[in-house]
């Protein structure tokens, strides 16, 4: 079994802090002139349990500040075993922060908040909850999110109905605290969505339900579906219009087509943007983990927007540009052999594009072992319409997942496409707005060109009988600015 230094997975422009157990992004907000990111967070060990709210702000996206834990567990309380999923909203001088107040002996977990008038740097829970019940035929109820709608605010739980479909059960309140129920928003029965081979479903309950809205009365449901047998399983979004409370949606579609990304958040950012983050959970045995000292990370945000044709469309948030350091690569040509065509070296960060414009399957190949025995394979199948990502050969280590993942795309034309690679993580968007997150975890680059700064290759690369017009750009990824934490500040206050 190969095994790779500790720190080789890590990721440099991926929020995360330097240890222990992260999940699902929590109280997105721009309060005063700060973005602020929380986090769910165990801060004694890599494992899903006595779950905090982490913090981070920044005033550009960029350079970030490491801020004292945002909420912690009161013993005998509300959220006594956890502070588990929710959001954040700027009302005036306030960060409210709603989430899940969780307890081993109830099954649901209710509502509740924690206030800062401090931009964040301390939280006073309210230390009871703001709605005590969950309405009568839900089975899961959890993780509310808090948005304005004009002069008044609104609030989706995700759910689950005794009848067996998921749900996001909607509320309004006209002053933050005084909430009224008005029925599920949005309900479903667990049916297919994505590609057929993809095998998924859209969830027997739906947790960190998000709302993106569109004009009036149209918007994007963007729901975390969830399972009770096998847990997660993807996000799902659902573009309609609403009438008298309920929203009458299309089809079901897939925000991520990859397996490693998991309960998106938003936030409403200055100039009418929407700013989008994911969890990406690790895709290695939890040994790997343990023994390396961390576990999961944030995704980059992404701007998100609703297409006139009812779909989502995702891009990497503009500032993200701001990462990139030297262009280290530019190649274009046609291949038309099985000969891989070499395009040069890049380091273990990079943000890479791509024009290719491919007849049969061809593509390109990261090269992380220097006998070409562990890669990652990002193709295209033209006949097929399938952007295909194969990372069954990207990790020596048994201890890391495989599998094969696709995005539709259209064919008979040039495909274009970015892919950001930090380390561990790849998110590969395409022009279209479609979206996948896959986590790798090469050990190969021991043996390959030690010590040099660029120890991976890019190939092009064709199958029998097809053809690829190529163009690719690579330039280094930086990493974010994080400022030392400051020490001797409480992060909450009884």
């Amino acid at each position: 079994m190969s095994t790779a230094p500790s720190e080789s997975h890590r990721p440099v422009a991926h929020l995360r802090p330097p240890a222990n157990w992260i999940n699902d992004p929590n109280g997105l907000v721009f309060h005063d002139g700060t973005y602020h990111v929380c986090y769910q967070y165990n801060p004694y060990g890599t494992r899903h349990a006595n779950m905090h709210w982490g913090h981070f702000r920044s005033p550009d996206l960029v350079s970030w500040e490491p801020l004292p834990i945002a909420l912690t567990p009161t013993s005998g309380g509300v959220d006594e075993d956890g502070c588990f999923s929710g959001n954040a909203v700027s009302g005036g001088d306030r960060i409210i922060a709603f989430y899940s107040a969780y307890r081993r002996d109830r099954w649901d977990q209710p509502v509740t908040t924690a206030t800062s008038r401090d931009n964040g740097l301390t939280f006073t829970p309210r230390g009871n909850l703001l709605i005590p019940q969950p309405p009568e035929g839900t089975t899961m109820y959890r993780d509310p999110y808090v948005w304005r709608d004009r002069d008044s605010w609104r609030m989706l739980v995700g759910a689950s109905l005794a009848d067996g479909r998921a749900a996001a059960v909607l509320y309004d309140s006209p002053d933050l605290e005084t909430w009224t129920y008005r029925g599920p928003f949005h309900t479903g029965s667990p049916e297919p969505v994505g590609l057929p081979e993809a095998q998924l479903l859209t969830g027997e309950g739906w947790e960190c339900p998000q709302y993106l809205p569109a004009g009036p009365g149209r918007g994007a449901l963007i729901v975390a579906a969830w399972d009770d047998h096998d847990g997660p399983r993807s996000v799902v979004t659902m573009v309609g219009e609403e009438h008298d409370h309920v929203l009458h949606a299309g089809p079901p579609q897939l925000l991520d087509h990859g397996p490693d990304f998991y309960a998106p958040a938003l936030l409403h950012a200055p100039g009418g943007r929407w700013l989008l983050w994911g969890w990406s959970w690790e895709a290695r045995e939890e040994e790997w983990s343990d023994a390396d000292g961390w576990a999961g990370m944030l995704t980059l945000p992404r701007e998100i927007t609703v297409t006139e044709d009812g779909r989502t469309h995702q891009q990497p948030a503009a500032e993200i540009r701001a990462l990139r350091g030297d262009r280290i690569l530019h190649d274009a040509g046609l291949s038309s052999t099985t000969e891989p065509v070499d395009l040069g070296t890049v380091g273990r960060s990079f943000d890479l594009t791509a024009r290719l414009h491919a007849t049969g399957t061809a593509g390109l190949r990261l090269v992380t072992a220097a006998d070409d025995s562990e890669y990652l394979d990002i193709r295209l199948d033209a006949e097929a319409g399938r952007l295909i990502v194969d990372r069954d050969h990207a990790s020596l280590d048994g201890r890391a997942r495989g599998g094969t993942y696709k995005i539709p795309c259209p064919g008979g034309g040039p495909v274009d496409l970015r892919i950001v690679v930090d380390h561990s993580i790849a998110e590969i968007f395409l022009s279209t707005g479609e979206a996948l997150t896959v986590r790798f975890y090469p050990v190969g680059e021991q043996g390959f060109r030690t010590g040099l700064d660029r120890p991976w290759r890019v190939e092009a690369r064709t199958l029998p009988g097809a053809r690829l017009d190529y163009t690719v750009d690579v330039w280094d990824l930086q990493a974010l600015q994080i400022k030392e934490p400051a020490t001797g500040r409480k992060g909450r206050v009884a």
